[in-house]
């Protein structure tokens, strides 16, 4: 994996091979800071990352300077890589090795973006869960954005605050405000 803008721009990251992560692909990646683009400026958001696996999205969001940033994950060798490449790279990224729907139910924090990687095959109702945590126990920021990345055959434009879906090839990105609701079918 590559980081694809910003102060790092260029620079490669070699996670282990050991690791259970599917990383955001560098082409799905750079479609999806495309979009960001357009709505922030990155300097100073607050980011959540959650299944952070090997911090691929949080490590594109420090390079572009935004800070804190906060990387959940339930496995430990994920969170200490995400601490070692941090560390190495001077990045203000905090890696918690927790399970993210037990974080969601206890955090307190406020965060600008929050980004949700789940394993691809988690049941409907879990990817469910995750907005209804972040909307319930008001994580996000009013202005903020909850992007779900999932598979294509994963649907969730009827959930509470959905705004769009950006699809590239296999992978989806379902994003959410708290100004959008589904719309009355």
């Amino acid at each position: 994996m590559r980081i694809i803008s910003g102060k790092h721009k260029g620079r490669r990251i070699q996670a282990p091979k050991k690791l259970p992560v599917r990383p955001t692909t560098d082409m799905a990646k750079e479609a999806l800071f495309n979009v960001l683009n357009n709505n922030y400026n990155f300097s100073g958001l607050r980011i959540l990352e959650l299944f952070a696996g090997t911090g691929n999205i949080s490590y594109e969001f420090a390079s572009r300077g935004s800070y804190p940033i906060t990387s959940v994950d339930g496995d430990f060798g994920c969170v200490s890589f995400i601490k070692k490449t941090a560390e190495e790279f001077d990045f203000d990224i905090t890696a918690l090795k927790s399970d993210v729907f037990a974080y969601l139910e206890r955090s307190k924090n406020n965060y600008d973006i929050i980004f949700a990687d789940p394993p691809y095959h988690l049941k409907q109702l879990e990817f469910e869960k995750i907005t209804t945590l972040i909307f319930d126990n008001d994580i996000l920021d009013k202005d903020g954005m909850l992007i779900i990345e999932h598979s294509k055959d994963t649907s969730l434009d009827h959930m509470g605050h959905f705004s769009f879906v950006k699809r590239y090839g296999g992978t989806s990105f379902s994003f959410f405000e708290l100004g959008s609701e589904v719309p009355i079918k």
